[in-house]
């Protein structure tokens, strides 16, 4: 690793640090609550990797200390990789706040990396407009979570008005819709966003919420699947629907072991439907979530196995 230590630059190993499974959690998750984590997934026989580390380390040292850096090895932490489907390396997420917020694949010119550094350093920024509408995106999620969906909605709409691509409060919208069990006109906001925010984690998770609104109108009956699978256990698509149902009543953790039991039973089964089932659910929560970390953990366990 780079060792810049100059000026008021903080030294380059509080900055950039190697993470595993072990610490990802407190290196990562936890610390980019207050400051934003950059993780670059890397291995030792990737070419474009060696290129982009570096540049990427210094960019990072350059902001003394508003990001940090944590570089995994993806040969030794298969599972972290596999949580969050790194499928190609080099790739880069940006974490802030506990969730993924940018990222990007393959080798990037120095400029790019700089720009994009810059940017992700720039989140934790104190500025008052930035933060005003921080503080009215966290209270607008504070009304949801208390039950008061109108007021949210409208909450968030404001915020958009100032802000059209802030996708927070497009998610944080698309999201009040469905908990005021509008899901015609949550599906209509979600076909509005902005392409440039399309694949943000807000807006992944309320696509994830819609979708499984959408199976809790069609649920079965959690009593008719369970004896169903009771009564034949390798019965794959009654498995499913119960885990759905189990979902839509609201045991979002029967659901998810559910699952892990249908993955356990049949991975391939109709084209990966547990596992698909699964992220569906896992991008629907908070990632900091214990069903979700637990959840992640199973099934990477199973993966790797």
């Amino acid at each position: 690793m780079l060792e810049l230590g100059q000026g008021n630059t903080p030294p380059a190993g509080d900055l950039v640090s190697d993470v595993s499974e072990a610490d990802f959690m407190a290196k990562v998750i936890e610390a980019s609550q207050t400051t934003p984590v950059i993780v670059d997934f890397w291995a030792p026989w990737c070419g474009p990797c060696k290129q982009l580390g570096p540049a990427l380390e210094a960019a990072v040292i350059a902001q003394k200390g508003k990001v940090q850096m944590a570089k995994v090895n993806v040969d030794e932490n298969q599972g972290i990789a596999g949580q969050l489907r790194v499928q190609s390396i080099p790739t880069v997420y940006a974490f802030f706040q506990g969730q993924p917020v940018d990222g990007f694949q393959g080798a990037l010119p120095e400029s790019q990396i700089k720009e994009f550094v810059e940017k992700v350093a720039a989140l934790a920024g104190d500025g008052e407009e930035d933060g005003g509408l921080a503080d009215a995106i966290a209270a607008a999620e504070e009304m949801l979570e208390e039950g008061a969906a109108a007021d949210a909605a409208e909450t968030f709409a404001a915020i958009l008005e100032e802000d059209p691509a802030n996708a927070a409060a497009f998610g944080g919208l698309i999201r009040a819709w469905l908990a005021a069990g509008q899901t015609e006109q949550a599906e209509a906001m979600l076909g509005t966003v902005p392409e440039e925010i399309t694949d943000a984690p807000e807006i992944e998770a309320a696509r994830a919420q819609l979708q499984l609104a959408k199976q809790a109108a069609d649920a079965g009956p959690v009593t008719e699947l369970r004896a169903k699978v009771e009564a034949n256990a390798d019965d794959h698509a009654a498995r499913l629907e119960l885990a759905q149902a189990l979902h839509a009543s609201g045991d979002t953790e029967a659901a998810i072991n559910e699952l892990l039991e249908l993955f356990r039973r049949d991975r391939e089964w109709n084209d990966g439907a547990a596992k698909t089932q699964l992220f569906t659910i896992f991008d629907a929560l908070k990632p900091d979530d214990p069903l979700v970390l637990t959840g992640r953990r199973k099934l990477s366990s199973m993966i790797f196995a």
